[in-house]
This record gives structure tokens, C-alpha cells and sequence, in this order.
């Protein structure tokens, strides 16, 4: 198995310094950054408990943020028919969209704020809890979406917040970033904070039994691929490292079954477990070249989150081989790619064969027509200038490999 790992061409100093700031994140700010896990509620029809939860974080009027679909698909109604029996008053944002726009999180700070709501309840995929992330950190700072991008900008405590992810894949419901769009810039913004973390998450696999396969296996990477660069990059932990694997062995074993019968409670069940102990581990050692890459392929094409991750995800395993084939094999091995018989090497590419052949047996495509060549030396800066100083990957590229690698993308 040959593997395109990426060459020396970046300068020992540049490898220097990237060290040295990942180094002084992990061992001096990440220990003093303490991050919240959010009260799990999980379970069929768990959703039905959001009254009684909301009552009890002293919520009264919650603004209820989402996409137009899921109202129009029915999902919605689950928890408005429990909100209504409780006779609590409730507001609807409804115009969540894929890669939520600086305008769109304005607009739902003015609706917020002119109805009087005091509270949050974000049900949908990774747009929809995002952007209601977004709109509480506005509401509570008074500042725009655009103001507070970056880390630690927020530092208030958010009003009450539940978050019911309708996918298994973003993991939002228990992460410390909300992602944004400025669609002028043709970029996205993070708002990262750890008061971003909603209070309660709720996972309800009768959420997700309607969703479609394509969106079931695009979601479904996403969380791979959170799983994936958080135990492969420096700043993994015990806690994350447990968290990715347990991920991981869920996603190989259940992702083909949500994927193949959709209305699979089982499968579902687990797979919105797993989608969440990938966030619990990412969102502690953050991610890399795949979200890097992906990012700016969204922020230029709007292309889906969780498609851009699974199309990348492959070829930067490839890249990252040579450094990271320890771990392959660590994962290869706890998933039951391998067996303990196995070289390292051998392990290794099991796992990423294994990747490989999950995304082949879910029609992933492989190349995005989207992307048009003058852009791709562009893309490739932001993605590395993104990387260098954020992300603790184990292998460094520098602007020319990754153009390589996004030429690759290219249909």
C-alpha cells in the first residue's frame, strides 16, 4: 500500500515553532481551560422530558431554533405537543440554513430579544445548535456574531440551553464552538468558549429514524473524523483518547446499519452516542488538516460540513501515514480491523482501508466539481494558516502539499 505522506519541505523552524506553541497549549492553557459536560438525557422519546428539564434550569419561554424542513417533515411536533401540554409559551425560528450567515444569527438575536425569551432549545443538525450557540453568546455579551469569533470572547454564562441534535454527526450538543459563516468573506468564523456548551443534551434516536442515507452517511464521517483527528493529534488525553475509541467502534459497527435501514432504533441509538463521545473528545483537543481543508471548502461553496470531511478524511490519512501509523494500528486494533497478530504497519493500513471501504459501500463521492483551480492556491493558505497555530496535527504541510492535496479534490 503506497501512501502519499507529506515531504520535508517546511523549514526546521517553522516545525519548531508550531511545536512550541501546540506544547505550551497543552501543558499550560488547556489544564486551566475546564470545559463543561452537558446533563445527558437519551433514550426513545426522550425528547418528551425537554418541559420538565426546562422548567427545572428556570427556563419560561424558550426560543425554539431549527430549520424550515424539520417543521415541515413533522419532527418538530414531538417536542411542540410536549411544550404545549405543559403550557409553556414558546418562540419559533425556523430559518436555520446549512452554514448559518452572520446576518441569520442577527436575525434570530432581534427575534430573540423583541419576544421576550429567556431561554434555548436548539433542535436540528450542527447549523441549527450552532447558530443558536451563536445567538445566545450575542444575546448575553450584546455584541455581534462577527465580535465575539475567536476564543474566549463570550465569557458569560448563556440563558438556560437544550440542545437535541437531529443527526448523529456534528456532536455541537456538547462542543465549545459554534460555527458561522460570513459569506461576503467567503469564510467561517469560530466562536469558541467553553459557556457555549449547552446545559442539557437530549438524544433521541426517534429523531433520526427519518433521515435519508446520504445525509445518515455524511453526518456519520463527520463524527468519525472528529474521532479520528483528536486521538492522531498531540493534545489527546485518557479522557479524549477513550471517548474517540468508543466512538469509533460504534461508527464501523452501526453506521452501515442506520445507513442500510434508517429506521433502525438500535442503530440509531448508538450512533448518536457515538456522534457524542466524538464531540466530548474533540472538543477537548480540537481537530486538523480534514476540518482545516473542509472549512474552507464550505466557506467558499457552501459545501456540506460533513460531506467536505468524508471526501477529505481519506487523503489526509494518507498524508499524515508516516507519523500517525502508531496510532492507526492503536484504533485499527480497539475497532477489530486487526488482530494483535498484526505488524504495526499491517494494523495501520487495515485502518485505513477500513475508512476507505466504510465510505466506498455509502456511495461517498470522491471529488467535489465544485472547486475551480485559481482558488485552490487560496484555499490551501487558509486552510494551512488555519492549522498552524490551532490545530495539533502530527504531521505539518506546507502551502504547496496541501494545493497538491485539494488538486486531488478537484473533479
Amino acid at each position: 500500500m503506497s501512501h502519499d505522506s507529506a515531504s520535508h519541505t517546511l523549514s526546521s523552524a517553522v516545525k519548531m515553532l508550531h511545536n512550541f506553541v501546540i506544547a505550551l497549549m497543552r501543558i499550560v492553557i488547556n489544564p486551566l481551560v475546564k470545559i463543561p459536560v452537558p446533563e445527558l438525557i437519551e433514550g426513545q422519546n426522550s425528547v418528551q422530558e425537554t418541559p420538565a428539564i426546562l422548567k427545572r434550569l428556570g427556563g419560561k419561554k424558550p426560543m425554539i431554533i431549527t430549520d424550515a424542513m424539520l417543521v415541515k417533515l413533522g419532527l418538530l411536533k414531538l417536542l411542540t405537543d410536549s411544550l404545549d401540554n405543559a403550557n409553556i409559551e414558546y418562540v419559533l425560528f425556523d430559518e436555520v440554513v446549512p452554514d448559518p450567515s452572520l446576518e441569520l444569527v442577527n436575525s434570530g438575536i432581534q427575534k430573540f430579544r423583541s419576544t421576550n425569551a429567556d431561554s434555548i432549545i436548539a433542535i436540528g443538525g450542527g447549523s441549527s445548535i450552532d447558530c443558536a450557540k451563536a445567538i445566545g453568546a450575542c444575546y448575553v455579551t450584546n455584541k455581534t456574531p462577527a465580535q465575539i469569533a475567536g476564543k474566549f470572547k463570550v465569557r458569560k454564562k448563556l440563558p438556560p440551553f437544550i440542545a437535541i441534535p437531529t443527526t448523529a454527526g456534528t456532536g455541537s450538543e456538547c462542543t465549545v464552538a459554534a460555527v458561522v459563516s460570513d459569506t461576503a468573506a467567503k469564510k467561517k468564523l469560530a466562536v469558541v468558549d467553553p459557556v457555549t456548551v449547552p446545559a442539557v443534551a437530549i438524544l433521541d434516536p426517534m429523531l433520526m429514524l427519518g433521515l435519508p442515507p446520504k445525509i445518515t452517511a455524511e453526518t456519520g464521517v463527520d463524527a468519525l473524523t472528529h474521532a479520528v483527528e483528536a486521538y492522531i493529534g498531540n493534545h489527546a488525553t485518557d479522557f479524549t483518547r477513550g471517548h474517540s475509541i468508543d466512538a469509533i467502534k460504534r461508527i464501523f459497527k452501526y453506521l452501515p446499519i442506520a445507513y442500510n435501514e434508517g429506521s433502525n432504533v438500535e442503530a440509531r441509538t448508538e450512533m448518536a452516542v457515538a456522534s457524542y463521545s466524538a464531540g466530548a473528545a474533540f472538543t477537548r483537543t480540537s481537530v486538523g488538516y480534514v476540518h482545516a481543508i473542509a472549512h474552507q471548502l464550505g466557506g467558499y461553496y457552501h459545501i456540506p460540513h460533513g460531506l467536505a470531511n468524508a471526501v477529505v478524511l481519506p487523503f489526509i490519512l494518507e498524508m499524515s501515514y508516516d507519523d500517525a501509523k502508531q496510532k492507526y494500528a492503536e484504533l485499527a486494533l480497539a475497532a477489530n480491523l486487526a488482530s494483535s497478530s498484526d505488524s504495526t504497519e499491517v494494523a495501520a493500513n487495515k485502518f485505513v482501508d477500513a475508512v476507505k471501504n466504510l465510505l466506498r459501500s455509502m456511495n461517498i463521492q470522491t471529488s467535489f466539481e465544485q472547486i475551480k483551480k485559481q482558488d485552490i492556491p487560496e484555499l490551501a493558505k487558509r486552510a494551512v494558516a488555519e492549522t498552524y497555530c490551532n490545530y495539533p496535527v502530527p504531521t505539518l504541510m506546507s502551502n504547496k502539499q496541501c494545493e497538491k492535496i485539494i488538486s486531488k479534490l478537484a473533479a
